[in-house]
């Protein structure tokens, strides 16, 4: 059976048709200005506020901040880790500039700073506190942070968080560096937690995925251990 023809639509007709259209969008505007005024002077207005906010707030915050961290990054290299986290009663320590500029990126890492410095005085509890509010992409000090966490709780007695915190910081930023350095702490706390073949596992995983790294070169023997202490249970 043959198919209908479709009427063809002539030239004039298909003018008057966007003729037709364009009047109705016209007749939507006239209808809606007011509406459509305010809408496009709050896109307007938050345009410009975010690049005034950029521009005459956060970067001359971001530029103290720096500013400020210089000392309090001189004081950690020189392990002055009290003046480092609370100043020197000049400059500013990290736990301040993380307060106060903790919204810029140099405030960001002050947090990063104050937990590690924190770690370092055996002071765990506040370290996961500040370790906790950093966050990063980097490719190294990203994974790092987040195994510092499991440094705090491995000191602190919770080894099901020390591990897991380990595993995380493996899986954040997949390296030959930081990942199997934090699997081989995390194969080292199910050992002391007796889950052999998880030990076994991740140990494995660094046999297979990262053999050249310094952990790779070594981690045979302690497959050897985490397995022959699996049979005895």
């Amino acid at each position: 059976m043959a198919k209908k023809k479709q009427p063809e639509i002539k030239g004039d007709q298909r003018l008057e048709n966007i003729e037709e259209s364009l009047t109705r969008t016209e007749q939507f505007i006239v209808s809606n200005q007011k509406t459509i005024s305010i809408i496009i002077g709050v896109i307007v207005v938050v345009i410009l506020g975010y690049f005034g906010f950029q521009r005459y707030y956060q970067q001359p915050k971001t530029k103290e901040a720096q500013e400020q961290m210089f000392m309090a990054q001189r004081f950690f290299e020189s392990d002055s880790l009290d003046k480092a986290l609370y100043g020197d009663g000049n400059s500013l320590g990290f736990i301040d500039i993380a307060d106060e500029y903790g919204f810029t990126k140099p405030g960001n890492l002050a947090n990063y700073y104050a937990g590690i410095s924190f770690l370092r005085k055996g002071e765990f509890n506040q370290a996961i506190d500040y370790l906790g509010d950093f966050s990063s992409d980097d490719y190294i000090v990203g994974p790092m942070a987040v195994g510092a966490m499991g440094d705090a709780y491995l000191e602190l007695g919770d080894h099901d968080k020390a591990a897991n915190y380990y595993l995380e910081a493996a899986d954040k930023m997949d390296n030959d560096f930081t990942s199997p350095m934090f699997l081989f702490k995390a194969g080292q706390v199910y050992e002391i937690m007796g889950d052999y073949d998880a030990a076994v596992s991740v140990y494995t995983r660094i046999k297979d995925d990262y053999p050249r790294s310094n952990e790779g070169r070594v981690v045979e023997k302690n497959i050897a251990r985490a397995e022959t202490k699996a049979e005895r249970n």
